[in-house]
Order: C-alpha cells, then sequence, then structure tokens
C-alpha cells in the first residue's frame, strides 16, 4: 500500500493570516495533514491517499488481506463509488460499514456530490473511499467532497486529482472539482442521510443496453480517427472506455448472469479482459493501429457473446 498526504497547502492561509475566511478549530482539525509516504509490498490496497485528517481515497479492497489492512489502518467506513456491488460481507466480518455511492466517468452530478460530502461528514472515521483503480472517481469524489465540507478549495481538489494519477482525458471527473463550492451546514442537513450498503443497479438487459451504446460510441471515435467525432462532440472517449469497463464488470457479477449455461460467464470474462486492455491502450496513447486492434478484439469478443448467447433466444 502506498499512502501520501496530498499537498499541505490549506495551512499556508492561516500562517499569512487569511485573507479569506479561516476556518474554525474544528474544520482545521479535519485539513490535511502532513504523513510520510509510504510503501507496502504486501499490499492489495493500491493508489492510497489521505485527502483529509478523517478521509482516505484508494482502490477497491479485494480479498481478505486487503479487509484486514484496511482495518489496521484503523478504517471504521468504506465508501465505493464503483459500479459493481461491494464486498459487504468481508466488511461486516470485521466490524466495517459499507456505504454505494456508485459515479460514472463523466463526473459527479451535483446532488450525489452533497450526498457523498454529508456521507463524509456523518459517518464514522476514518473514512476510505474507493472506485475501482484508485486513480480517478475515487479521487474525484474524495476531493469534490472535502471542497463542499469546506476542507478544500477547488485548486487544491485539483492537486488531489494530479497526485493520484487521475487522466485529464476525463474532463468530467475535473470539472466536477472545479465546480464543487462550500456548503453551509443547513444545506447539507437537507441532503437525505441515504447510504445504502449496495444501491439499486440498472437491470441486466438495461446495463447491456448501456454497453452496446459505449462500444458504439467508441467505434465513433475510432472512425474519426481516435478524435471526438464531429457529429458527437459530447464523447469522451477514454470515459467511454472506462464506462464500458465498468459496466462488463458488473454485468460479471450481476446474478442475472447465472442463469446462462456455464459458457457465458466464460465469454464474458473474456470480453472484459479485452475491454480493461483498450481501456489500459486508450489512456496509455498508444498508436491509432494498436487502438484499431485492441478494439476490435473487444467488439469480436461481444459479438461471439452475442451470437450464442442474446441473438438465438
Amino acid at each position: 500500500m502506498r499512502v501520501a498526504s496530498i499537498g499541505v497547502v490549506v495551512f499556508a492561509s492561516i500562517l499569512a493570516g487569511c485573507s479569506a475566511p479561516c476556518p474554525t478549530a474544528a474544520d482545521a482539525d479535519d485539513q490535511i495533514h502532513a504523513v510520510s509516504t509510504t510503501r507496502s509490498q504486501h499490499s492489495d490496497l493500491e493508489n492510497v491517499f489521505q485527502v483529509t485528517k478523517k478521509l482516505y481515497s484508494g482502490s477497491v479492497p479485494d480479498g481478505d488481506e486487503a479487509f484486514d489492512e484496511l482495518r489496521a489502518m484503523g478504517i471504521h467506513t468504506i465508501i465505493s463509488v464503483d459500479g459493481a456491488a461491494p464486498d459487504v460481507e468481508r466488511a461486516r466480518a470485521r466490524g466495517l460499514r459499507y456505504v454505494h455511492l456508485p459515479i460514472g466517468y463523466h463526473g459527479i452530478e451535483p446532488e450525489r456530490r452533497m450526498t457523498l460530502a454529508r456521507a463524509v461528514r456523518d459517518l464514522p472515521g476514518p473514512i476510505y473511499l474507493h472506485c475501482h483503480h484508485g486513480k480517478h472517481r475515487g479521487p474525484a469524489a474524495a476531493a469534490a467532497a472535502a471542497v463542499v465540507l469546506g476542507f478544500l478549495t477547488p485548486a487544491e481538489g485539483l492537486s488531489v486529482l494530479k497526485e493520484a494519477g487521475t487522466s485529464p482525458h476525463y474532463t468530467g471527473l475535473y470539472a466536477c472539482v472545479v465546480e464543487a463550492e462550500p456548503a453551509p451546514s443547513d444545506m447539507l442537513e437537507s441532503v437525505a442521510p441515504e447510504f445504502p450498503e449496495i444501491a439499486p443497479m440498472p437491470g441486466f438487459v438495461k446495463a447491456m443496453v448501456e454497453a452496446q451504446e459505449a462500444y458504439d460510441h467508441l467505434v465513433e471515435v475510432r472512425d474519426a480517427r481516435w478524435t471526438v467525432p464531429v457529429a458527437n462532440p459530447d464523447i469522451v472517449p477514454l470515459a467511454e472506455a472506462g464506462r464500458l469497463e465498468n459496466l462488463l464488470r458488473a454485468l460479471r457479477e450481476d446474478p442475472e448472469a447465472r442463469r446462462y449455461p456455464a459458457g457465458f460467464s466464460d465469454m464474458m470474462r473474456a470480453s472484459h479482459v479485452a475491454t480493461m486492455s483498450f481501456e489500459r491502450a486508450l489512456g496509455g496513447e498508444l498508436p491509432p493501429a494498436t487502438l484499431t486492434e485492441r478494439l476490435r478484439v473487444v467488439g469480436s469478443s461481444c459479438r461471439t457473446c452475442h451470437e450464442r448467447y442474446r441473438d438465438s433466444r
């Protein structure tokens, strides 16, 4: 596990006399504070950063060792912004509370920002907030919540994303931090404290439709020579790749998938693995020929699955 503090710039304004209103003592107690960067060679947690005294951001805990490490860190609450259902049972076994507030790669709606902020404010800490890899949605959600709570400025929130390695291609994630504003207590109190262990997810068929839409958008990007299509300027290529990967991962874990023959899960896995390979290539800005080939593999694996299990039903 790598634990790093995110730039200690919050207290500079205090030391300078606070040209803006100074935070209260309670506020200051939850500001970012310096901790040494450490790495564990035997960890199942990646990209772990301390955003405030109460809040950490990182990757999804996967397996007993990862949850044991969270408990050793003193974590009391885990918030997942990933699309896949969290491992609630492992958390419960260690006395940890899980909250599932999924977000997409295009950004965080204002209502969800407020819910995340209230969760961070009200739930027992320390809190570990995660997406899948701990690089994109998780840091954005943590930073946005910290801005809403007044612990970070938007500029400081952006430093969290940059330090975590959030891709600049996810413009919506950066925008949701820039657009976040501190919320007064009465506004936070108006947010329903609804913090489910597992959030309701789109139906199996609906998720399949969304996955097809994301793939079709990527085909448009390919046809535009790996640029944003003129006819569809709202497409964010890397966000669509992330959405497709997220949907396929959730579909693999959906109980509905168990109703299909055994070969279905193998084909879903092949499609998911191909999509992860494509997403890495797109994020790594590999040559167009490589992107085209990896997207072809995604399409081929999906078509094979459709022909056997969807189109024949």
